[in-house]
């Protein structure tokens, strides 16, 4: 496991890794059996890997995720039948074409679109089986989790969101940004640490601290 940002958040209790583990389903055979033209093997893979490709896109292309998204699965169906590799590597393969699809959204708008204010509070579902990933999970899964990694730098925003939301290892998610597996984690780092000091920082409704009482004086 890799714990290389383990102190990138505060400390707080940790989730049963075992829960991560159940959330990403080895998709082997249903890839073969989708190759082989079953249909219900190819609703599998949608229905594991849409919701965190739509997660991953709203980071990039904002509203437009879902328009995206489906782009992406035409790509996704079309070359199917040439993918070799094991679950994760499907996983990431489709992370890879979906990137692909939201960088040329982007060049045609020319600009990086406003993130949806998506409820994500199922994100913790969907984290991958990284301790530092979770606790970041469990703390930025609100309302606004989209829109506060969307505002991290773009690298760090990607890197966060392919490990947490798409549960790649940076092995892999170096592979869909074309970096090495040390410059994903050491972005992923930063920007849960970034992440961490906002979230440390009070809100304008939250209370201050409490008068001492007397006998703290």
């Amino acid at each position: 496991m890799d714990r290389s940002a383990d102190t990138a958040l505060p400390s707080r209790a940790r989730t049963d890794t075992a829960r991560s583990t159940a959330d990403k389903p080895d998709l082997a055979p249903a890839v073969q059996a989708a190759q082989q033209g079953d249909q219900q093997a190819f609703r599998v893979l949608y229905r594991d890997v849409q919701p965190r490709l739509l997660r991953y896109l709203r980071t990039m292309v904002g509203d437009d995720a879902e328009d995206v998204a489906s782009e992406a699965w035409l790509h996704i169906a079309r070359d199917l039948p040439g993918f070799s590799g094991d679950s994760d590597g499907f996983r990431g393969w489709a992370a890879t074409i979906a990137r692909h699809r939201a960088l040329d959204h982007q060049r045609r708008h020319r600009r990086r679109p406003q993130p949806a204010a998506t409820p994500i509070e199922d994100l913790g579902d969907l984290a991958a089986g990284d301790d530092t990933a979770q606790s970041a999970v469990d703390t930025v899964a609100t309302q606004a989790a989209v829109a506060m990694i969307a505002d991290l730098p773009p690298d760090q925003a990607e890197a966060v969101m392919l490990r947490v939301v798409m549960g790649l290892d940076a092995e892999s998610a170096g592979r869909v940004l074309g970096k090495k597996a040390g410059a994903v984690r050491t972005a992923a780092y930063r920007g849960l640490r970034r992440l961490a000091t906002r979230l440390e920082q009070p809100g304008p409704g939250d209370p201050g601290p409490a008068d001492p009482g007397p006998g703290d004086k």
